[in-house]
């Protein structure tokens, strides 16, 4: 079965979003991903489309023009005091975008705490047609699927999903016969994209290569040919490959249309395409 492909905000970073829709359009995605929320606030700059309605406007109008929908969007970062006011603006905005899930991380070393957020913002995103997906991150306080499976099944709120990115499944205390056991109703998406091996497994280390060194499907030495057997049937797959270093010499475009390739060919691989 085909999975539906997502071009994930931090393959094109440097894309406007009315960029990075037409971009996912010219180059084969079915979806997009967008950040309207810092993953590192004070690190990089807010995102306008929090609170600019023009700018919303016009990627509606391009969403509208070349059929593409958006995915997912990022990023809730549940610590130990939030803003949920910020929060229910954020829902309000992913929903005027027809989005169809929140990248959830999980920043509090309290997991009681934590389960409790995570159900609260469950909670506030299924109102507005979203699922909340908590990714799983080696350096976090959720490690890994074991971890994230727990907070999702103890929040108890249906709209609550693991999120698997192939990175992080590679370097944390996670099996594909894990991934493959998931309830199908808590896999909402998944993140493709490859790694370096060996690779430093220190946090600074990790941090570093999944914000921008990550690899194309098929260049590194993940088994993503078994993630994608592991996967449930027509699963839509946010290709998410962050490249600093070739940001500088490919542009937006050309890095998209790469990724879309090298993806479609380990999915044909692996008998899902």
């Amino acid at each position: 079965m085909t999975h539906p492909l997502s071009l994930a905000f931090l393959t094109t970073f440097e894309a406007g979003p009315v960029e990075a829709v037409r971009i996912a359009a010219a180059t084969g995605y079915q979806m997009v991903g967008l950040r309207i929320l810092p993953a590192a606030p004070g690190a990089e700059p807010d995102y306008p489309l929090l609170t600019d309605d023009r700018l919303l406007a016009e990627v509606r109008a391009a969403l509208h023009d070349t059929g593409i929908r958006v995915g997912d969007v990022e990023i809730v970062r549940l610590k130990p005091e939030n803003d949920w006011d910020v929060f229910a603006r954020f829902c309000a905005r992913c929903e005027a975008l027809g989005a169809k899930h929140v990248l959830v991380a999980g920043d509090d070393a309290d997991l009681g705490r934590l389960t409790d957020s995570f159900a609260r913002f469950c909670a506030l995103a299924a109102p507005h047609g979203l699922t909340a997906d908590l990714e799983f991150m080696p350096w976090t306080a959720v490690p890994d699927l074991a971890a994230a499976l727990r907070i999702v099944e103890d929040a108890g709120r249906p709209n609550g999903g693991v999120l698997v990115d192939a990175l992080h499944y590679d370097r944390s205390a996670t099996t594909l016969a894990q991934i493959a056991a998931l309830p199908r109703h808590r896999v909402n998406y998944v993140q493709f994209c490859d790694g370096a091996v060996p690779y430093d497994p220190g946090d600074e280390g990790l941090i570093r290569v999944a914000r921008g060194e990550r690899l194309f499907p098929g260049q590194g030495g993940i088994d993503l040919i078994g993630l994608a057997r592991a996967i449930p049937e027509g699963v839509t797959v946010s290709v998410e490959v962050p490249h600093r270093a070739l940001a500088a010499k490919v542009d937006a475009l050309g890095r998209a249309a790469m990724a879309h390739a090298a993806t479609m060919a380990i999915l044909r691989a692996a008998g899902r395409a």
